[in-house]
């Protein structure tokens, strides 16, 4: 039987908070097969994005192991993380962290310049991401003349120049209105039908309609769906009576 092409085993992490330690994951346990859609939904500090940010080698566990394509991310040096980061994972941010002084063709190829790409190949590559996810007229643009949309389908084209096999999105709609957003969605779920894996953490229960599996997160736990449904019922009463 073919191994997960990531495991996730008794994940934890925990920050110190003056004198008390939080708890953002308390022993995660996922399976996630290589090109699926994975939704990772919970409430605000469910410790969604925290997962996130483990499997894309941006922090590293309290305890626990990931097991990513027959390496284990948590015995990676800083070296090897920022290789692994760089070669096979794309990230988009709810923040889009574009920068503010290139253009959006600049910005997409920006990446490519750390692995010593020329600048024709560098801006030939991020033609054809622009083109893409339809952003090529505005590839002289610099951030601040986008629209949210635009910017976060500039961000998802830098996300995609390196051809990550894997993509890593932290709430992707959070700072988008409702077209924007599923414009957004139905781009990751593209990518995803063209071979990628692709993981998104929100607490936007439309993404559940694009992935092929979903992960309840509830507290720093997966947790089954009812027993999600029932929590958020009652932290909905609870604050109807407030």
């Amino acid at each position: 039987m073919q191994s997960p092409f990531i495991c996730i085993e008794n994940l934890r992490k925990s920050y110190p908070m003056g004198r008390e330690m939080v708890h953002a994951l308390a022993g995660v346990n996922v399976d996630i097969e290589s090109n699926s859609f994975m939704a990772i939904i919970g409430p605000s500090g469910s410790g969604k994005s925290t997962l996130l940010h483990l499997i894309g080698g941006l922090d590293r566990p309290t305890a626990g192991s990931i097991h990513m394509d027959g390496k284990h991310l948590e015995e990676m040096d800083e070296n090897a993380l920022a290789g692994y980061r760089r070669r096979k994972v794309g990230f988009v941010f709810q923040s889009f962290n574009l920068i503010p002084s290139m253009n959006t063709l600049e910005n997409v190829a920006f990446p490519l310049r750390f692995d010593g790409v020329s600048k024709r190949e560098r801006e030939s590559c991020a033609w054809k991401l622009l083109e893409m996810v339809e952003l090529n007229h505005r590839a002289y643009h610099l951030p601040s003349e986008l629209s949210g949309g635009q910017q976060q389908r500039a961000a998802i084209a830098r996300a995609l120049v390196h051809d990550p096999q894997l993509i890593l999105a932290d709430e992707p709609t959070g700072n988008l209105d409702t077209y924007s957003s599923m414009h957004i969605l139905e781009l990751l779920s593209n990518l995803h039908k063209e071979g990628h894996t692709v993981i998104v953490v929100s607490h936007d229960p439309r993404v559940t309609g694009f992935a092929t599996h979903t992960t309840c997160l509830l507290d720093g736990r997966v947790v089954d769906l009812d027993e999600y449904n029932a929590a958020l019922t009652v932290a909905t009463s609870e604050a109807d009576i407030l």
